[in-house]
């Protein structure tokens, strides 16, 4: 039987629209996005998700019980959707919280995209 590995849900992640990737933004009012100051901690959180992605592709190769296999995908989904939450809760204190504390159009349009990010999370 094939090494998985499960999601520790304090971790935290979110899941994504998996049909489009969106082109990067650059905001030129922020010299860093929100998230920042815990990029390593994200990235270190992603690489879990990569492995247990590749666990999974070696659990089918390995022709393991199917709900072993869906076990580790909503365990996988788990820590997509904990990372996409805690990238949305960054971006509303730090972008979002900015842009209204400033006023102005910027503000407005921060909100609405903060809506449509927590609209695409639920969606998933």
């Amino acid at each position: 039987m094939s090494e998985t590995t499960t999601a520790d849900p304090s971790e935290g992640t979110a899941s994504t629209d998996s049909t489009a990737t969106p082109e990067p933004r650059e905001h030129a009012e922020h010299t860093h996005h929100g998230y920042m100051s815990d990029k390593s901690r994200y990235l270190s959180r992603l690489r879990r998700i990569e492995g247990q992605a590749r666990g999974i592709h070696r659990m089918i190769e390995d022709d393991t019980y199917c709900i072993d296999i869906l076990t580790q995908i909503s365990a996988m989904t788990s820590a997509l959707e904990n990372v996409g939450l805690a990238l949305l809760d960054d971006h509303l204190k730090h972008c979002v919280a900015g842009a209204v504390a400033e006023g102005g159009a910027d503000g407005e349009e921060k909100l609405k995209e903060a809506s449509d990010a927590i609209r695409r999370l639920v969606k998933s």
